[in-house]
C-alpha cells in the first residue's frame, strides 16, 4: 500500500529538484524531465492548499454566542 504524501514531503521534493535543476549539471532530457516532475509537485501543493483553504473556519463570538464561519481570502 502506497502511502500518501503529505504537503511538507512534496515541498521537500520540489526543493530538491529545484537544486538540482539549478545546479545545471543534468542533460537536457533530464533536466525536462526534472521540471515537469516539479510541475506536477507545484499542482498537486496547490490542490492541497486550496483544499485547506476551504476546509478553515472562523469562529466568532456574537453577543455570547459562538458563530462558526467560513474563512473568506480577500483578492
Amino acid at each position: 500500500m502506497e502511502k500518501k504524501e503529505n504537503f511538507e514531503t512534496k515541498m521537500e521534493s520540489l526543493e530538491k529538484i529545484v537544486t538540482e535543476l539549478e545546479k545545471g549539471e543534468l542533460s537536457l532530457e533530464n533536466s525536462l524531465e526534472k521540471f515537469e516532475e516539479g510541475m506536477k509537485i507545484s499542482k498537486e501543493c496547490s490542490k492541497i492548499l486550496e483544499d485547506a483553504e476551504k476546509r478553515i473556519t472562523v469562529i466568532l463570538d456574537e453577543n455570547g454566542e459562538i458563530k462558526e464561519e467560513d474563512f473568506e481570502i480577500e483578492e
